[in-house]
């Protein structure tokens, strides 16, 4: 196959729940060969046929067979086209020969990471690699983390307008939210639980705020492990299971991004949980079922039910504050990830310019794809002071 004969984007572990989802996205907003390129990927051909009838799509979306025990069909399937999207997680156990492969081939790649450890040794073994070939492996493009890390990339370009220059503490707090985890990353939260336990020295990255930025640590961070009422904000915050990938994207893009947030970035995330009495408990309300294992997940009608509000409070050293928010319209976990990584796929694919290596959202993407994702996939980045 001649690289005018790639396919523009593939989707890698199209069988799965949400690879499913990102097909639908892909059917519905591009149809099939026109705007994008496309094709399914998958282990059994049988199964890939399955789902292709199963979402109605047309027999000549193209089927793609590879399987990572085998690194000749990842190579193979990773050769064949521009941009790799990978569902097919825990990424601990199924990724990193997927993620070799793209560095050594120049493919770009986004998947759905949230696994620190995990994303902490690619970097080490494939950053360099990846930029000296000029592919982007783009971690976390799904609800971990982009709402998150692109929230805070879009308050830090509005400080720079509005207040003259980055805000050095961010507030990050999950307003409202409905919808659950998907089975894929409850799956890797456990394959994250149980890989610390058999390597203690994981827990040592899991605990760092800074262990995605190489040598670069920056001040003390707010530990988010027990509920506070913070007065300026009028509610009890309480801890957010997904602080401790989000956190830690955020700080990677602000050292990709030369520290154009500065380098004495405090930053934290937590839950809002109302002014009333002290919550006995807490991630009611937050949908995590872990008993959910990959490939299941909610009805159509459950994710259309599912929404999100996420605010972001900056305050400058002068005392000055900024405010932004955003929004989903889908459940988070899974209706929304799968348009949103399909979208960032579809930035890499439209946006050349930015240099290789093992990024994240912001600094590969960056403004390209807050338009991508308010146009194409029910976000909303707002203002609100």
């Amino acid at each position: 196959m001649t690289d005018s004969e790639k396919f523009d984007l593939v989707v890698y572990g199209a069988t799965g729940f949400t690879g499913r989802l990102i097909c639908e996205h892909l059917n519905t907003s591009y149809g099939l060969n026109g705007e994008v390129n496309w094709a399914m990927a998958g282990r059994s051909q049988s199964k890939l046929e399955q789902v292709r009838d199963e979402l109605g799509l047309d027999n000549s979306v193209a089927l793609l067979v590879a399987d990572t025990s085998d690194q000749t069909s990842v190579n193979k399937l990773v050769a064949s086209t521009r941009v790799l999207i990978s569902a097919v997680g825990p990424y601990q156990q199924y990724g990193s020969d997927v993620v070799k492969a793209c560095a050594e081939n120049g493919t770009d790649y986004v998947d759905l990471c949230g696994e620190p450890a995990w994303m902490h040794e690619m970097i080490g073994k494939y950053d360099e690699l990846a930029k000296s070939n000029g592919a982007r492996i783009v971690f976390s493009c799904g609800f971990d983390s982009i709402p998150f890390d692109m929230g805070v990339y879009f308050l830090q370009q509005a400080a720079q307008e509005k207040l003259g220059g980055p805000v050095p503490r961010i507030k990050c707090r999950v307003r409202d939210m409905n919808g659950m985890a998907s089975g894929g990353t409850v799956a890797s939260f456990m394959a994250t639980m149980a890989a610390a336990k058999e390597s203690p020295e994981l827990v040592s990255i899991l605990a760092n705020p800074f262990a995605l930025t190489g040598d670069f640590t920056g001040p003390e961070q707010p530990a988010g492990d027990k509920p506070i009422f913070e007065d300026d904000i009028n509610s009890w915050s309480g801890p957010f299971i997904m602080a401790t990938i989000n956190t830690k994207n955020v700080h990677r893009s602000n050292f990709l991004l030369g520290h154009q947030y500065g380098e004495g970035l405090v930053y934290d995330e937590m839950v809002s949980m109302g002014s009333g009495k002290e919550p006995a408990s807490l991630g009611e309300g937050m949908g995590f079922d872990m008993s959910l294992k990959p490939g299941e997940g909610p009805s159509k009608e459950q994710r259309e039910a599912g929404y999100y509000d996420i605010v972001f409070y900056g305050t400058a050293s002068d005392g000055q504050t900024i405010q932004a928010s955003v929004k989903g319209d889908l459940d988070p976990g899974y209706g929304s990830t799968s348009k949103m990584i399909a979208e960032a796929g579809i930035c890499l694919l439209q946006n050349t310019t930015t240099a290789g290596g093992c990024l994240t959202s912001a600094p590969a993407m960056g403004a390209a794809l807050i338009e991508r994702l308010q146009s194409k996939a029910g976000l909303v980045f707002a203002l609100e002071q």
